[in-house]
């Protein structure tokens, strides 16, 4: 090779080299959605240190609010966009998410509130709603003793329910696992994520209104004879009342921890819900079911990435949206009132 040739062929590699050294994948996701890790590290220096605190205390009083965040994410980011429109309230011409039949059993709210009035007496009007849903539920799943998932922010607040596309993007229970898989699998969650996801079902609880299809008229023959007896007593009722507090633990073992005993349940014919049972027998999701259940290690790996794609579901970053001034009510109405 000449030796001019050379010096530009060493110069061409040193490109290549370079552009092995440049923003990372993570990085080039940061400019595709917007969202940045510590995204508030100069407008609200404190302000994730001021979320954990406040889902810590909130969680020392009220151990279900670590529920409450777990499912608030699954509940918000699944329908369309993770930009906190669950949290707002009915008007005279929008139903609220939150009233939909899909949303049944979501609570604790008003502590979406607490935590936004303590950032906004350190920073007003500066760190999202949105923000708050997404990193209450990366510090409520620690607080389950599931994994710390590091989460990237800068979302800012939808101002319109989305109460009329909840059933058309949020998976069901009672779907068949090809629509469970359809429907995550739009936001780019893969098989492997679905099944890490719906390990979530190792904490909290299920209303008898979700599950008594599986014991009335006739019992499922699918369900684990020795776990029947403690769901009838639960839930003794074919129709029971909505209002009542009637419910099954997801899991028997360890209720209040985010761990891979749910796999292990489910594989033993002892999932409360129709997915749960699914997700344990067909042959695309099994073979997830069966490694996570041996390794804890690889279903926090899993869910952990699962909860990122989720997290990242199509956010308003930018100008888009707005910083609510509080979670429950757009600005504009807010101004209104």
């Amino acid at each position: 090779m000449a030796p001019k040739a050379f010096i530009i062929f060493l110069s061409l590699l040193s490109l290549s080299a370079l552009s092995l050294l440049s923003p990372s994948s993570a990085q080039e996701d940061v400019q595709d959605t917007g969202l940045a890790m510590n995204f508030y590290k100069e407008t609200c220096p404190q302000a994730e240190d001021i979320i954990t605190e406040q889902v810590k205390l909130l969680y020392k009083r009220h151990k279900n609010t670590a529920f409450s965040w777990l499912r608030n994410i699954f509940h918000d980011c699944a329908v369309q966009s993770c930009d906190a429109s669950l949290l707002l309230d009915s008007t005279r011409k929008t139903l609220s998410e939150k009233e939909t039949d899909r949303s049944f059993g979501l609570r604790n709210f008003r502590y979406i509130e607490t935590i936004k009035e303590a950032l906004e007496r350190e920073c007003p009007g500066v760190v999202s709603c949105s923000d708050i849903l997404v990193l209450s539920a990366r510090d409520g799943i620690a607080a389950l003793g599931g994994p710390h998932i590091p989460l990237r922010t800068g979302r800012r607040d939808g101002r319109r329910s989305r109460a009329d596309v909840v059933e058309q993007f949020l998976p069901d229970h009672n779907e068949s696992i090809s629509a469970v898989l359809d429907k995550f699998g739009a936001m780019g969650i893969d098989t492997p994520g679905v099944v890490a996801l719906l390990g979530a079902h190792s904490v909290g609880r299920t209303h008898c209104v979700k599950l008594v299809h599986r014991l009335y008229p006739e019992v499922d023959p699918a369900l684990n004879p020795d776990h029947i007896p403690h769901m009838l007593k639960k839930c003794p009722d074919a129709i029971p009342d909505p209002k009542a507090v009637q419910y099954v633990r997801n899991d028997r073992g360890t209720p209040m921890i985010l761990d891979n005993n749910y796999y292990r349940n489910i594989l033993d014919n002892k999932g409360l819900l129709l997915v749960d049972h699914q997700l344990a027998n067909d042959k695309r999701t099994k073979p997830y079911v069966k490694k996570m259940a041996k390794s804890q290690d690889y279903f926090f790996k899993e869910f952990s990435r699962a909860i990122t794609l989720l997290s990242e579901n199509n956010p308003l970053t930018g100008t888009k949206g707005e910083i609510r001034k509080q979670c429950n009510v757009a600005n504009k109405h807010h101004e209104d009132a």
